[in-house]
């Protein structure tokens, strides 16, 4: 018997969405009245933070963090932008979260790069297990929900994640930021994982 899951907690980010509301409705609606569509700030979002990328790969830590930094609100904007307009779609949610994806993983290869051409080998191996705990957070998720099961907990989601890694890069310790990203991104994997198999377990009881 198949069942879904009713109980949808809501994330951390989720919660900064709606604090921050009084600030991202005004901002998301002048951008709508420019006539900027919601997928064009998502693209630009991407854009950006391949250029802090960019820099992050030449060494330039805290001024790809700032770039980053900079890029961090329009996350937020583009739903905002959508929700505003009345036509937040599924496709463009979609294209939002793949972007989002996209945006981590180039930040995360600038710094690969740079520790690579460095010859630092425990740097470039944390960050890769912070891209694979990255990943899997995400996949894990969407995995679960094509399946049924909720899967929205987790002690370092996206924005947590953010927000450990652009202070690392203004404060110029990016390899602290990466270490935290690499141990608690994977274990908040494996926290759902958990959460779904508990899920399945109960369904299978009923």
């Amino acid at each position: 018997m198949e069942q879904k899951a009713n109980h949808k907690p809501m994330t951390f980010t989720d919660r900064m969405r709606i604090a921050f509301r009084w600030v991202l409705d005004p901002v998301g609606a002048f951008l709508n009245r420019l006539g900027l569509v919601p997928n064009t700030l998502t693209l630009i979002g991407l854009a950006g933070n391949t250029a802090g990328a960019a820099l992050l790969s030449q060494g330039k830590i805290v001024w790809g963090g700032l770039v980053i930094l900079l890029m961090g609100p329009i996350d937020a904007l583009d739903g905002t932008m959508a929700r505003l307009r009345g036509e937040p779609t599924e496709f463009g949610a979609f294209v939002d979260s793949v972007t989002d994806r996209y945006s981590e993983l180039v930040i995360l290869g600038g710094l690969l790069f740079y520790y690579l051409h460095q010859g630092d080998a425990l740097a470039s191996t944390l960050v890769y297990l912070a891209a694979a705990g990255s990943v899997l957070v995400s996949y894990v998720k969407a995995r679960a929900e094509g399946l049924g099961f909720e899967a929205k907990i987790g002690i370092l989601t996206r924005l947590e994640r953010y927000l450990v890694l652009v202070p690392g890069l203004l404060f110029n310790q990016p390899l602290l930021a990466i270490s935290i990203i690499a141990v608690f991104a994977n274990i908040t994997a494996l926290q759902r994982i958990l959460h779904v198999r508990r899920q399945a377990h109960d369904q299978h009881k009923m």
